[in-house]
């Protein structure tokens, strides 16, 4: 069938009966990835994080000072707090419905938006306790208030009934939530107690003045199966648990809390705990409103900012000049910290909330921690060398690594013997800079005419490369392909792989958007998985998003990554005067390098997927990988057959 005539019976057949209208918790079941990140193991644990969360807000308002979790025989999770409890009187605009009802039934319902019921809180979108209400075959929510005892049943986001007072309730205040995850939903996945207890851990570090008790009734033989968790200490102990035996610079971590009000007049606070190690990689774990934020965000930036100018007074105070050379990168090296902000209205970016966007938060952050580190530096001078010379020594490693590198690099043309041609670019260091790995010559050609040469550097792959699991050593060495991107990127396999001799910032896989080129980029994440997992760890390898299509109405012109997306703009137009052409892009090397570049390479207009490795997984990523990439086929379909019902488009 033409692209021609595709249009043409798509516009006929589009009428007032092709509009889908999803009422109240349906999109929510019909997308689940929009609103709580997928379907997979971590989007399920992410579950108890929303009802948690409130639980949380309960207590940092100053209304609860326990709660409970507990994780019962059938998989479902009860959360209990002795807080205010949730509203069940009537809701003023929606008449014959309790407030319950409508903050479980409705998305974008709550009492965090005008920030009269609480100051500060990690429910924001109105959404949490709805989506997991929609996710779950079962729900039943208790509140005790005045002295009642009231219940309401949901199943799938439906309400089985309308609240009901079951009893009475004199010594007894707060709401109790039990739910069990559909498994029309999440399939086989299960709650595993070892990734809850470490949330409900994490929660009651990040707050001293709440008490959290664990209950688990699946015992994993690891677990425990009951546990109370209250740290007045908060983040400080946290971060002494963590490091555990490990030398540290300082004797205790700087640590501390600031409340903005003091400094700035606005509510919020921030609490912090750092410490530098030669024992470990560096990491830092940040919270905003008791939710974590692992892409970070401004308050990161802002905590980073006062470490790093405070770091670079002292030793200017005391005379050290090379401190000046010391970047956020060196403080990252070796330096475990934990940062918790709370804010009034925080902006996150997406509905899991897994970055910061909140512009102001930088600055209060900043001013509130810069301040006590200068004068923690100043009253303990011991620390404060150990850590300055710890940093200079990163700092001047560092330099050396890069004055090699550019060295390397004048003479990189010269040094590799690429059957597949490397096309470098023409920057002396590596900031910056950019590897695209591309299928095919002709792809090559395309991306030639469309990149940046003085930073966007080319490797075409003759084909599929080595399928890296459960292949000899020896075969990993000679194979023309691994050997190839090793020679381009500078660094060695396996154990003898350095992060630091990387040539190249970022390490792009650019393939074809069909299933050849979707195998050979899994080909090439499991090489670098296995052979080079420090790259992935810190953030270097990202995926390239090229379009399927290209559609054309007069002088507009749209890109689009899916048959559905295209679709939509076939319906409604582009704005544009005409018939809508439509062209698809069978590979990159159809592409001419003008589309390439808008599309796919330009930093200002393209779209990347960073790859990145969920900690909380443990193994379960090594797991996968095996069973999807490995040499038993019976792994491999056993997988497919568990989650073939989670697909819901093929496009063969």
């Amino acid at each position: 069938m033409s692209d021609d005539l595709l249009s043409t019976q798509s516009e006929s057949e589009y009428d007032a009966s092709s509009i889908e209208v999803l009422e109240g918790l349906e999109p929510v079941r019909k997308r689940p990835g929009m609103y709580i990140g997928g379907t997979d193991e971590r989007a399920l644990h992410h579950m108890l994080a929303e009802i948690l969360d409130n639980s949380m807000d309960e207590a940092v308002a100053g209304h609860a000072s326990r709660i409970e979790v507990e994780l019962n025989a059938d998989y479902s999770i009860t959360v209990r707090d002795n807080g205010r409890g949730i509203p069940i009187d009537p809701h003023p605009k929606f008449p014959g419905k309790s407030a319950l009802e409508v903050i479980l039934c409705t998305l974008h319902a709550g009492g965090k938006f005008s920030g009269d019921a609480y100051a500060t809180s990690g429910g924001l979108h109105g959404v949490g306790a709805s989506v997991v209400n929609a996710l779950s075959d079962l729900m039943v929510v208790q509140v005790a208030k005045n002295k009642k005892l009231y219940e309401q049943r949901f199943s799938r986001g439906i309400p089985q009934g309308p609240v009901a007072e079951i009893g009475a309730a004199p010594n007894r205040r707060g709401t109790m939530v039990t739910f069990h995850a559909d498994e029309q939903i999440f399939g086989h996945h299960r709650f595993k107690p070892a990734r809850l207890i470490k949330m409900v851990r994490s929660k009651a570090y990040l707050f001293s003045g709440v008490e959290i008790r664990w209950k688990s009734a699946i015992d994993d033989g690891e677990t425990p199966t009951e546990a109370t968790f209250h740290f007045p200490g908060g983040l400080a102990d946290y971060l002494m648990e963590t490091l555990g035996k490990a030398m540290t610079y300082a004797d205790r971590p700087f640590s501390g809390k600031v409340e903005f009000r003091e400094k700035f007049n606005v509510p919020g606070s921030v609490e912090w705990a750092i410490n530098w190690t030669p024992s470990r990689d560096g990491y830092i774990q940040s919270y905003c409103n008791t939710v974590p934020t692992p892409e970070g965000g401004t308050h990161e930036a802002g905590f980073w900012s006062a470490i790093l100018k405070g770091i670079r007074a002292y030793g200017e105070l005391i005379n050290n000049k090379k401190a000046s050379n010391i970047t956020r990168d060196d403080l990252i090296t070796g330096g475990c910290a934990l940062v918790s902000c709370f804010i009034r209205e925080p902006e996150f970016v997406g509905q899991t909330k897994d970055r910061l966007a909140t512009v102001e938060a930088h600055r209060l952050v900043e001013g509130a921690v810069r301040d006590h580190f200068d004068n923690w530096l100043a009253s303990d001078t011991k620390s404060a060398g150990a850590i300055l010379d710890f940093l200079v020594l990163r700092a001047e490693e560092r330099l050396r690594r890069r004055q090699e590198k550019e060295t390397a690099r004048k003479s990189a043309t010269k040094k590799l013997r690429l059957p597949g041609k490397l096309t470098d670019c023409t920057a002396k260091n590596r900031a910056n800079t950019e590897l695209f790995i591309v299928e095919g010559d002709s792809a090559g050609g395309s991306a030639k005419g469309a990149r940046k040469r003085e930073t966007q550097a080319l490797l075409p792959l003759k084909g599929k490369i080595l399928n890296v699991l459960g292949a000899a050593s020896s075969k990993l060495g000679t194979n023309a392909e691994i050997s190839d991107i090793c020679e381009a990127l500078g660094v060695g396999l396996g154990t003898k792989f350095n992060v630091e001799d990387l040539r190249y910032d970022k390490i792009i896989i650019m393939t074809d958007a069909d299933v050849d080129g979707a195998h050979i980029a899994s080909l090439l994440m499991t090489f670098f998985f296995t052979q080079m997992r420090p790259l992935i760890d810190q953030g270097h390898l990202y995926l390239a998003c090229p379009p399927l299509y290209r559609l054309t109405q007069g002088a507009k012109r749209m890109y689009v990554a899916s048959d559905a997306e295209k679709e939509e703009w076939l319906a409604k137009g582009l704005g544009g005067k005409g018939k809508i052409d439509v062209q698809r892009f069978k590979g990159l090397g159809e592409m001419d390098a003008k589309d390439l570049k808008e599309t796919t390479m330009d930093p200002a207009t393209r779209k990347l997927i960073r790859v990145t490795i969920d900690d909380d997984l443990g193994g379960e990523t090594a797991d996968l990988v095996e069973r999807l990439m490995g040499k038993k086929p019976e792994l491999r379909f056993q997988y497919i057959t568990e989650n073939a019902q989670f697909v819901e488009e093929l496009d063969v």
